[in-house]
């Protein structure tokens, strides 16, 4: 393969791989990668990415080696290459789709096992990529392109949860992604506390302004009214 035909190939995956405008997950990803960075983990650090939004990442982070898995199963992925890797820093990355509906059985036996690796977990209250439909934590009332009436549920917590379950040394937390300053605590806390040995899992609140059908100071809005309903902190 010639220079040329290479360096195509590139541009064409990486023009592939963009997040729509305004998506949150660039801010983790960064956030995750400074972390990272500054604990002198990136050699060790192996990113598992769920089917979703979070499969955009797959290049995203050029000095950490990432894999896709299929929908639901990051967490028992990056749990068997954390157990056949011991000293690996392993963080897998998914959306609230993933993480509470068709992966919550993996996500809360992890948790109850205290196995010890990484979730992250980016809320935005919609199946963003598949079109905005409902998601296990869409708010009561939200309208969506599968309840345009609006949802008649409460909205799932997914953390209180894993609350319920985990062991003693676990960490679960929750921020969003205009709160940088949080997020990269609670991203460096996880990595630590898997460190030593126990599980954790860190939900950000975060802005799909492509399926929120919101602009601008809106968008930033509606995130912020989103911390009414999510309690934020650690869990």
């Amino acid at each position: 393969m010639n220079d040329n035909n290479s360096k195509n190939i590139n541009n064409t995956t990486e023009d592939a791989c963009k997040f729509c405008p305004g998506c949150g997950y660039p801010i983790v990803l960064m956030t995750l990668d400074k972390v990272l960075g500054d604990l002198g983990e990136k050699n060790k650090a192996i990113l598992g990415l769920d089917i979703g939004c979070s499969l955009l990442a797959w290049n995203f982070l050029k000095d950490i080696n990432t894999f896709q898995t299929h929908h639901g199963r990051v967490t028992p992925t990056i749990m068997g290459f954390k157990r056949a890797k011991e000293d690996a820093v392993c963080v897998g990355l998914t959306g609230d789709g993933g993480a509470y509906a068709i992966g919550l059985q993996s996500l809360l036996w992890s948790a109850r096992r205290d196995e010890p690796i990484t979730v992250l977990i980016v809320n935005n209250t919609v199946y963003a990529m598949t079109g905005g439909q409902t998601a296990p934590t869409t708010l009561k009332g939200q309208k969506t392109d599968t309840t345009p009436q609006g949802v008649e549920n409460e909205p799932f917590y997914g953390i209180e949860l894993l609350k319920e379950v985990i062991k003693p040394g676990a960490f679960l937390a929750r921020t969003a992604v205009n709160d940088i300053k949080t997020l990269q605590e609670y991203i460096q806390k996880g990595i630590e506390v898997q460190k030593q040995g126990h599980f954790s899992a860190i939900e950000i609140l975060s802005m799909c302004p492509t399926n929120w059908k919101t602009r601008g100071k809106d968008t930033l809005d509606k995130l912020n009214s989103l911390k009414d309903t999510f309690q934020l902190g650690e869990v």
